[in-house]
């Protein structure tokens, strides 16, 4: 672990996921969110939603159903409080699953405190669009157990529940065709998404040479004919390799536009016969700059900086992790915003310790106001980001009373259930509730 504290300074398809949060900014604009206990809406299409996609998912689904003359609006399950769901009498929720079956993180209340009852529903007519992925074992975990606790309290589900692996088109086809018959319409739009833009590598670097991890590079890209594409720091890149051009990749940006390129930190994934996979080979190794890279933007507007831009920032995160978690630092420092802490793992600090100038260089001009690193292979034993917390405790719980936003990005297993641990243990449940709540604690885990 190497802690560097200086004088203190003031502290997967054509139909993807990419696509429907790529639209989420202008629905934010049409249609702000509601609360429930505004005035009541026939229909309510309520969303648990992780990186936007069932919440672009609701909102045009409550537009179907407007364009059919009925009174509807889309509303964030967070918003759903035991009074609401008594009231409601019809209700389509379009559910995310993060993790290994898991609520996402705007679902957490809900599914552990209103899931956790037993009220009578027998009032309610539902539907559920489960979205999810096959490659994960408890595939639409959370909209399944969502259906099967609803079914189990009375309510009475309008048509059986539909789950949509990666986007697939069928599946929404025919969720599009059930809200056209309670709709009583036939003429809504195709949801459809666009096409892939076409890139080339400009740079490639790898950033961990002679490490025991597997290669990890930074790979720049610039469109092949004309400007960037806007996107904002948090935000995501979908590359369709070759390989398998059906089931996209998604990696965190790690540049803003303004720096004149698209930065990705892309760790070589191997396959249990020896082969790269099928996007991490084709960006690391097999591409060259003559060769096309399909790839398209995708806007993630949970894990932008949003109202979080101003407070105090605790960034934590691991190996690949750190793109995501430089694209935010990156966008406050040229900002003038400098109450930044960094907390990251990796494995040995001679060979793992990404992007070293650079971080070390924002500490030193007070651009970052802590550097807290933990390396598991260096020491006696093995230290991870959650152990700094632990260390830290004190600095962390005066960060989060001084309104500090918390964001995480990297690994799933290990990492980011660790750190939430971590944070628990600190800060209290009642607590990491609260950030979860307010916005404060944003996680872009894989």
């Amino acid at each position: 672990m190497m802690t560097i504290d200086p004088v203190r300074w003031g502290s997967a398809l054509a139909l993807s996921a990419s696509y429907f949060a790529m639209c989420l900014a202008i629905w934010r604009a049409r249609a702000a969110r509601i609360s429930l206990s505004a005035a009541p809406a026939d229909w309510l299409v309520v969303y648990a939603s992780q990186t936007g996609s069932a919440e672009y998912l609701a909102r045009r689904t409550a537009e179907t159903l407007v364009t059919g003359g009925l009174n509807a609006r889309a509303a964030c399950v967070s918003a759903l409080d035991k009074d609401s769901l008594g009231k409601a009498e019809r209700i389509l929720f379009i559910a995310s699953t993060y993790g290994e079956g898991d609520a996402p993180d705007s679902a957490a209340r809900f599914a552990g405190e209103s899931m956790g009852g037993t009220p009578d529903l027998s009032h309610l007519h539902y539907a559920v669009l489960a979205l999810g992925d096959s490659t994960y074992t408890n595939y639409c975990g959370f909209g399944r157990q969502l259906d099967g606790w609803l079914a189990a309290h009375g309510a009475t589900p309008l048509f059986a529940r539909i789950e949509v692996d990666r986007g697939a088109p069928a599946a929404l086809a025919e969720w599009q065709h059930q809200l056209s018959r309670l709709a009583g319409t036939s003429d809504a739009p195709d949801w459809e998404a666009p096409g892939y833009g076409e890139w080339r590598i400009a740079a490639r670097e790898l950033m961990n040479p002679g490490s025991a991890g597997a290669p990890l590079y930074r790979v720049a890209l610039a469109p092949l004919e004309g400007e960037l594409p806007e996107w904002q720091a948090g935000d995501l890149a979908q590359v369709s390799a070759p390989a398998d051009p059906e089931h996209p990749r998604e990696y965190s940006v790690a540049s803003l536009r303004r720096d004149g390129r698209l930065e990705l930190m892309v760790r070589l994934q191997r396959r249990e016969d020896g082969s790269p996979g099928a996007a991490s080979g084709w960006l690391c190794e097999q591409a060259t700059p003559k060769d096309i890279v399909r790839l398209r933007m995708r806007a993630h507007e949970r894990f932008r900086l949003g109202a979080n831009a101003q407070r105090p920032l605790i960034a934590i995160g691991n190996g690949s992790g750190l793109a995501g978690l430089r694209a935010l630092l990156k966008e406050r420092i040229d900002a003038g915003v400098r109450d930044n802490w960094l907390l990251f793992g990796e494995r040995n600090a001679a060979h793992d310790f990404l992007c070293r100038a650079e971080l070390e260089g924002w500490l030193a001009r007070g651009k970052l106001t802590r550097l807290d690193l933990a390396f598991s292979r260096d020491g006696t034993g093995p230290r991870y980001v959650q152990h700094l917390l632990r260390e830290q405790a004190d600095v962390l719980r005066a960060w989060v009373a001084d309104n500090a936003a918390i964001y995480v990005c990297g690994s799933l297993q290990g990492m980011a259930g660790g750190v939430h641990e971590a944070l628990v243990e600190v800060l209290g449940k009642d607590a990491v509730d609260k950030l979860v709540e307010e916005g404060r604690y944003r996680r872009d885990v894989y």
